[in-house]
Order: C-alpha cells, then sequence, then structure tokens
C-alpha cells in the first residue's frame, strides 16, 4: 500500500510538472502565443470536446445510470455561473467583460484535472500496471493543457503574472491534489461516486 502510494504520488507530481512546463513554455514565447491564439482555442475546442465525448461521458456511462443527468448538471452549471459573471461582474466593469472567456473553461479544466489526481489513486491502487496505463493516457494532454489554460485566460484579459498562477493552481497543482485526498478513502469510494463526479467534470468541459 505504502508503495502505490508513492508511485501515485510521484506519477501525479509529474503531471503536474509537464503541465507547468506548457505554462512556462507559452509564457516564454507570449508573443508568438498571442499571434496563434486563434489556432490554440480551436485546437483547445477540440481536445476539450473529443476528452469529453470519447473518453469521459462514455466512461461515466459505464459506471453509473445517473451519468446523463449529472452531464446536464455540469453544463447547465457553469451556464449559470457564467450568467452570474456577466451580470454581476463583466456588465459593471467594463474592463472585465471577458473574464468569462478565460475564467469558464479554468474551472472545467481544473475541477477535470483534479478528477485525474482521483483516477491516479484508483488505478494504482487495482495495480502498478493499470496505474502505468492510466498515467501514459493522462500525461500525453498535460503539456498542451497547460498552454490551453494559460492563453484562455490571458485572452480573457487576465494579467500575464496572474494567469501563470492562475493556470498553474487550475491546471497543474489540481492532480497532486486530488491524489492526497482521495488515497486515504480510496477504498471507500465507490465506482458510482466517481462516475457522477466524471460526468459533471465533462458536462462542465463540454460547455
Amino acid at each position: 500500500m505504502e508503495n502505490t502510494f508513492w508511485t501515485a504520488l510521484a506519477t501525479s507530481t509529474l503531471a503536474a510538472a509537464i503541465t507547468s512546463l506548457g505554462i512556462s513554455t507559452i509564457r516564454r514565447f507570449t508573443g508568438w502565443g498571442q499571434r496563434n491564439t486563434t489556432y490554440f482555442i480551436c485546437f483547445a475546442a477540440g481536445v476539450l470536446i473529443s476528452a469529453s465525448f470519447l473518453h469521459i461521458i462514455p466512461k461515466s456511462f459505464t459506471m453509473t445510470s445517473q451519468a446523463p443527468a449529472f452531464v446536464l448538471l455540469g453544463f447547465f452549471g457553469l451556464h449559470l455561473f457564467n450568467r452570474f459573471l456577466t451580470s454581476f461582474v463583466c456588465e459593471k466593469d467594463p474592463e472585465k467583460k471577458d473574464y468569462a472567456f478565460g475564467i469558464i473553461p479554468m474551472f472545467g479544466i481544473g475541477f477535470h484535472s483534479f478528477i485525474d489526481g482521483v483516477i491516479y489513486s484508483i488505478a494504482f491502487t487495482v495495480s502498478i500496471f493499470t496505474g502505468v496505463l492510466a498515467t501514459m493516457g493522462m500525461v500525453l494532454h498535460e503539456f498542451p493543457e497547460g498552454i490551453i489554460t494559460y492563453l484562455l485566460l490571458l485572452r480573457g484579459g487576465f494579467t500575464e503574472r496572474r494567469s501563470l498562477w492562475v493556470a498553474f493552481l487550475a491546471a497543474a497543482a489540481t492532480p497532486p491534489l486530488g491524489m492526497l485526498i482521495s488515497y486515504p478513502v480510496i477504498r471507500e469510494i465507490e465506482s458510482r461516486t466517481l462516475g457522477m463526479l466524471l460526468s459533471l467534470s465533462a458536462g462542465a468541459l463540454v460547455y
């Protein structure tokens, strides 16, 4: 059990490091990033929608029959949050009119990354081999995820420094956090509960 804890912690930390590398790389080449922001945003849309419809939603559907309801809950939950930002933040402060553009996907990515950390705990608790397979699949998307999160926040009106820290907290710090919080109680987490969390995350990412 102790070995699986340190292995899960190491892989979730590796995911955080790769995401941080993506954030620092795009910040260093900000001019190039801003000139190609439209392409990255299109890529972000493809990644988020593909991850949701091809992986997260089908997986959650096999784990709980209530997954469709939680997909809708995640979608409409962020829709209402977006309306709140538009009505109470953006309209009252014109300088923040584009904040929702960066904040909404940031919450979706952050929640999804947190669940990634939970998945690391579960996968390595099942077996080292299962954990390695899960790690190979999830770590591959961490580098572009860091780039995407930073650029969306920058495009939404955040300063470069604030975009850097918010992107790090949302995309990079959440996998180790999810792993550390979930691991002590991982044996008590039912597949049905994780399926609900996954479908909630999928709904947020689709929005």
